[in-house]
């Protein structure tokens, strides 16, 4: 066995005390948070950037309770880990809100408003004006996000080992959001262009898929987690810790929303990956194959168990959400992968279950 293997991790030992920390110190974390940045949108003058502001924090909540176990991960770290988690969350969030509404067309604009990104894992870096391109200015608030996270960055103990692997999560999550706004016409050929430069890094994946893989942020939570001072991070344990994520983990990730958005995303005529896939593929084959991929890769890294509660968790999560009683299709794909899941999947079942009505 692999001597890093054998090394003790800071990791919870099983489901039960991952949900344990989550439950104590994880949701409760995340709401301090949420209160803390909601004073600060609420400070934004322009209507329209207030309004958004406030709706990402309201409606995207569970985005930062689910990336909060990472931050349960290294208890040593959550102080670091969870405001973190939710600073970097709340610019992706937010971000995509500006970028979704109907007036905003401009690539640039898109650009820079996820240069806030990228702009975030760099301590030091002075923010800029992210909406230089339009009239709109919200006088600090997306520069306060970026300063927070540059902060709990600067105190990351192995940042600068796991720093390349970051940047470049978080520079292709920035081109997927960059060019998945851009008018509709012209969509699927700019995402596939841009594919091709990308395609000889995961050529199991089709193009939507790899879309999909980018548009993760869990991957990057990972490479937090990997910065906070696990044992033996070096820039071999950084890579693996990369490649464990990404592709599969992360594909797994937005390809479940995407699955259990079908209809919604029908009827409102928004992108959807799912649609992509050619009339001789089902999906529910490739989900398990996505599924089965991701459990593999996480099972090659040091304290493996936890990386493989958040793919059962995934799977439970998604596949246990209400909009999946309305879709005969996506009902067929969760009765086949829930059934044939191990018994750590029931119990995030459940779980699920108790967050969505109780939290």
């Amino acid at each position: 066995m692999n001597d890093m293997m054998k090394v003790r991790y800071p990791f919870p030992r099983n489901a039960v005390s991952l949900m344990r920390r989550v439950y104590k110190h994880g949701i409760p974390e995340v709401r301090k948070e949420f209160a803390r940045w909601r004073e600060q949108a609420n400070l934004i003058p322009d209507a329209e950037l207030r309004y958004q502001a406030l709706d990402s924090l309201s409606n995207k909540q569970f985005h930062c309770d689910g990336g909060s176990v990472y931050a349960v991960a290294n208890m040593a770290q959550f102080h670091n880990l969870l405001p973190l988690i939710v600073a970097f969350q709340t610019i992706c969030d937010y971000a995509d809100n500006l970028s979704d509404r109907p007036q905003c067309t401009n690539v640039e604009d898109f650009r820079l408003l996820h240069q806030a990104l990228l702009d975030a894992i760099v301590p030091g870096v002075e923010p800029r004006d992210y909406y230089v391109f339009n009239s709109e200015s919200e006088v600090g608030y997306m520069s306060t996000l970026v300063k927070a996270c540059q902060g709990y960055i600067s105190e990351l103990p192995d940042y600068d080992i796991v720093y390349p692997y970051l940047r470049d999560l978080v520079e292709l999550y920035c081109g997927l959001q960059t060019y998945k706004h851009i008018a509709p016409e012209l969509r699927q050929a700019t995402l596939m262009e841009w594919w091709s430069e990308h395609k000889h890094r995961t050529p199991h994946l089709y193009w939507h898929e790899f879309a999909a893989a980018t548009g993760s942020t869990l991957g990057i939570f990972m490479m937090f987690l990997a910065a906070s001072g696990l044992p033996g991070m070096n820039d071999a344990a950084a890579k693996q810790a990369h490649a464990a994520y990404f592709p599969n983990v992360c594909c797994l990730h937005i390809m479940l929303d995407y699955v259990i958005d079908q209809e919604e995303d029908q009827h409102s005529g928004d992108l959807n990956f799912c649609d992509y896939y050619d009339p001789s593929i089902k999906v529910i084959d490739r989900i398990e194959k996505i599924v089965d991929w991701a459990r593999a890769d996480v099972h090659q890294l040091p304290g493996a168990s936890f990386h493989l509660m958040i793919v059962e968790g995934l799977v439970a999560l998604y596949l246990t959400d209400p909009k999946v009683k309305t879709q005969q299709e996506v009902r067929a794909i969760s009765k086949r992968l829930l059934r044939k899941g191990p018994p750590m999947r029931a119990f995030f079942i459940l779980n699920s279950q108790v967050i969505r009505k109780y939290l």
